[in-house]
């Protein structure tokens, strides 16, 4: 489920597909999984205060998914995951945990410090806060910055000028001692795709758990054959 925002729902896709090549997991078109995308028109999640109201689209996106009973679904989304035990039990559909593979992310790489951009919620809410590794908060004025920076992007306003802003608050808390950036929005994850500072995408932590839970339904799916 994407479209929040669309540009970061294309760039998942076609990283997803390029990472399958690059795995040689393809050898004809037919060995592509099918892909299902719901690209839903869903407010950012930017504001302070999120009411169910504000969910209502997410919800539905995740109910018309769930309806063409897909092996699994992947939300497209940082601020989303804030409230992924809520969305879970609106479907069958198991829907891979973001917060989870971040932090087996972090652990599996000696990760003792990161500095994380994202929605106000995402940082106020400690999406990417975890035990026995230190994050540093942006300012508050920071942090609305941050926010403006995403919205703009997403609309396609003065894209350069987003990132010129998002780059100098990144660097800023690499030299106060932060390892990595955890890009926790993925309009950030597109808009600082180039950038060559230490930094966390988490598009790619998505599409690493995708292409591994592909690879353990197919496995499933072989074996019952068999049997």
């Amino acid at each position: 489920m994407g479209g929040i925002g669309p540009e970061a729902t294309g760039e998942f896709y076609l990283k997803l597909i390029h990472k399958l090549q690059e795995k040689k997991l393809i050898k004809s078109n037919k060995d592509f999984p099918q892909i299902i995308i719901n690209s839903i028109p869903a407010p950012e999640l930017i504001q302070n205060k999120i009411s169910n109201k504000d969910l209502k689209q997410y919800i539905n996106g995740l109910k018309e998914l769930d309806k063409l009973k897909p092996d699994f679904i992947v939300m497209i989304c940082n601020t989303i995951h804030l409230f992924y035990n809520n969305l879970q039990k609106y479907i069958k559909t198991p829907i891979i945990d973001l917060k989870q593979e971040v932090y087996d992310f972090l652990k599996k790489n000696n990760i003792k410090s990161i500095f994380v951009i994202g929605t106000s919620n995402t940082i106020k809410n400690k999406l990417y806060e975890f035990p026995n590794i230190k994050c540093f908060k942006p300012t508050n004025k920071e942090m609305i910055q941050l926010n403006n920076s995403i919205f703009n992007f997403n609309k396609g306003f003065k894209k350069e000028q987003q990132r010129n802003k998002v780059r100098k608050i990144c660097k800023k808390y690499l030299k106060k001692g932060a390892e990595k950036i955890i890009l926790g929005c993925t309009e950030f994850a597109v808009m600082l795709s180039d950038e060559k500072f230490p930094k966390i995408n988490t598009i790619d932590i998505l599409i690493d758990a995708t292409i591994n839970l592909i690879n353990l339904n197919r496995l499933l799916k072989k074996d019952n054959r068999i049997k």
